[in-house]
């Protein structure tokens, strides 16, 4: 399905048919947008603030210091920090000289980052000061051209903040809308690492069409909350991106610690909100808990009310919420919002619907590194809690060999997608279809508007024995509805070698916190557990029935989005497994 929703909104964009690069988008919102604040960040109580001009000057001398140490258009250059404006103000300048940004994540080894940085032939690195210290007399962090602090001055090395005006001569090299933008290492939930290729074309293009207006609405006036790791193409685009094409300002949290996270929201009356599943579930969780802290009436009279506004929202685009529950808002710090988005993976539909019953903009969306990264998206006046949202207007999806339910693979086309991977040309060409349509390996299916719902991984695909397709990602839902269980993983098992198909197990993790506050010994979590999945198995067909479970001792290995590393389970799973309980 292919649709422009409003051809003008992308002609007023496009200059003679050429999207904006990321320094053309930035610098016409200093041009419109001089005095409003650009970045942010709470150091304490105070609140530090960086004005378009001001961001604008630091980016320009950063640009040039660069420039002058012989680096220039194409060259690729680390960047590994904190979310801080000082890491927005390095990408920034990076993609002034027209060179390439190499994000890595912080919470990275050593070893990785220097790996990943060699691999990646970077020539220099702007990164925090601990990251000089860790890196210091390694081979390869000897080899680089430049180094900059992202924070203060630090071992001799300059921070982009006392630096020095360069020669007013000296020429930038700006980028164009088809040149590498950035290099993005997949965190990868099988562990394979590989370094996606976007160009500014396909960052650009995917920004302005998220903010295209029959999805959403955003001004300058908006204050977009930059808690998610700013080196994953899911805030990098939605957050980053997104803020500065519409001179909104963009408050950076260092960390996540949600009672923390929940005052900066407060105090910096943050508008639009985008986070995970994992956050908007703990967020969900804490607040119903506090309703039901207040008595079975007070319960029974919100739960009514979230219903009726839930109603009205439906049948008449009237939202009371934001009225009625404010006091609950503003105890998760969403008193001041206006959007809330899910991303990073699937939110269960339940979760959807309550957030909307209490009167929060919330919508999710769909999309993958590869993609810069969104592809669908939730329109507010078109909410469909099943769906993971409408298709993009310049995107061409289709369901490749879809079976009788329509469920296939997601393939798609369009200016935002990847030009492949880094140094990897087998990988890249088993991205793509003979007819230029990258392949998701994402299974779903599209309905007749447009809604694209997902099942769930191609090869997370179970097989039963009756030749039935279980998805696993539908269970885990199901699962993770109950407050009992932090992670969990449904895979397949065969119990007899004579079997042709597979059975179902559950890898769970315990939430111990859980068991704690409700005095429940660890003795007694298996057969609470093993309760939890009877429930689960009343919901499901005989086929899709969990028939083992399996209790872990620890947790398993995440990204830094929160999905579980399920390529590394195998390896790892022999060691946590606490107990096992066949059904």
């Amino acid at each position: 399905m292919k649709k422009i929703y409003d051809e003008k909104y992308y002609e007023s964009i496009m200059k003679e048919g050429k999207w904006p690069t990321t320094v053309e988008a930035f610098e016409n919102s200093a041009a419109t947008f001089p005095e409003r604040t650009a970045f942010s960040r709470f150091i304490g109580n105070d609140k530090e603030t960086f004005t378009y001009t001001k961001a604008s000057a630091y980016i320009k001398t950063t640009a040039k210091h660069l420039r002058s140490c012989g680096l220039d258009r194409e060259d690729k250059i680390v960047l590994i920090g904190k979310n801080s404006p000082g890491w927005a103000m390095a990408y920034l300048a990076i993609h002034s000289i027209g060179a390439i940004v190499v994000p890595l994540d912080h919470m990275s080894e050593k070893e990785k980052v220097v790996q990943l940085g060699s691999f990646s032939d970077a020539k220099a690195i702007l990164c925090d000061s601990q990251w000089i210290d860790q890196l210091f007399g390694t081979e390869w962090f000897s080899t680089l051209t430049a180094v900059l602090s992202l924070e203060d001055d630090h071992k001799g090395y300059h921070s982009l903040f006392s630096l020095s005006e360069t020669d007013e001569n000296l020429l930038l090299t700006k980028p164009a809308m088809d040149d590498i933008a950035v290099i993005l290492y997949t965190s990868g939930t099988t562990g394979n690492e590989k370094g996606v290729l976007l160009t500014h074309k396909a960052l650009m293009s995917d920004a302005y069409q998220a903010a295209d207006p029959y999805f959403l609405t955003l001004t300058e006036h908006d204050v977009f909350y930059g808690l998610l790791p700013l080196h994953h193409s899911y805030a990098m685009t939605a957050v980053f991106l997104e803020s500065i094409i519409h001179g909104s300002e963009l408050l950076f949290s260092s960390k996540v610690v949600i009672s923390r996270n929940l005052q900066e929201m407060r105090m910096g009356k943050v508008t639009n909100l985008l986070g995970i599943p994992l956050l908007f579930n703990k967020l969900l969780t804490g607040l119903m808990k506090k309703v039901r802290e207040k008595g079975l009436p007070a319960y029974i009279l919100i739960r009514t009310l979230m219903h009726i506004n839930y109603f009205f929202r439906r049948a008449f685009h009237i939202n009371f919420g934001k009225r009625w529950f404010a006091p609950l808002l503003d105890g998760i710090g969403m008193k001041h919002n206006t959007l809330t988005i899910c991303g990073g993976g699937p939110l269960s539909p339940k979760v959807f619907r309550q957030y909307q019953q209490l009167g929060v903009d919330f919508i999710q969306g769909y999309g993958l590194t590869e993609t810069a990264p969104i592809l669908t998206l939730v329109s507010l006046d078109h909410i469909n809690v099943n769906s993971i949202g409408q298709i993009f207007p310049l995107v061409d999806m289709r369901i490749d060999d879809p079976d009788l339910l329509g469920v296939g693979e997601i393939q798609v086309k369009g200016p935002n997608v990847c030009s492949g991977y880094f140094r990897d040309e087998k990988a890249t060409a088993e991205l793509f279809t003979e007819d230029g349509y990258l392949k998701t390996g994402d299974l779903g299916s599209i309905d007749s508007r447009g809604f694209v719902y997902i099942k769930g991984r191609a090869k997370n695909l179970i097989v039963t024995e009756g030749g039935k397709n279980v998805f696993p990602e539908e269970i885990e839902e199901l699962i993770y509805a109950y407050g009992q269980v932090e992670q969990v993983v449904i895979r397949s098992y065969v119990p007899d070698k004579t079997m042709k198909g597979e059975l179902i197990e559950a890898l769970i993790y315990p939430d111990k916190e859980y068991f704690k506050e409700h005095g429940i010994d660890e003795q007694q979590i298996g057969t609470e557990i093993d309760t939890l999945i009877h429930s689960v198995n009343k919901k499901l067909p005989l086929y899709k029935k969990v028939s083992k479970i399996t209790i872990l001792s620890e947790s398993l290995e995440m990204t830094s989005t929160k999905k579980i590393k399920r390529g590394k389970i195998s390896r790892t799973i022999e060691r946590m497994i606490g107990q096992s309980t066949i059904r």
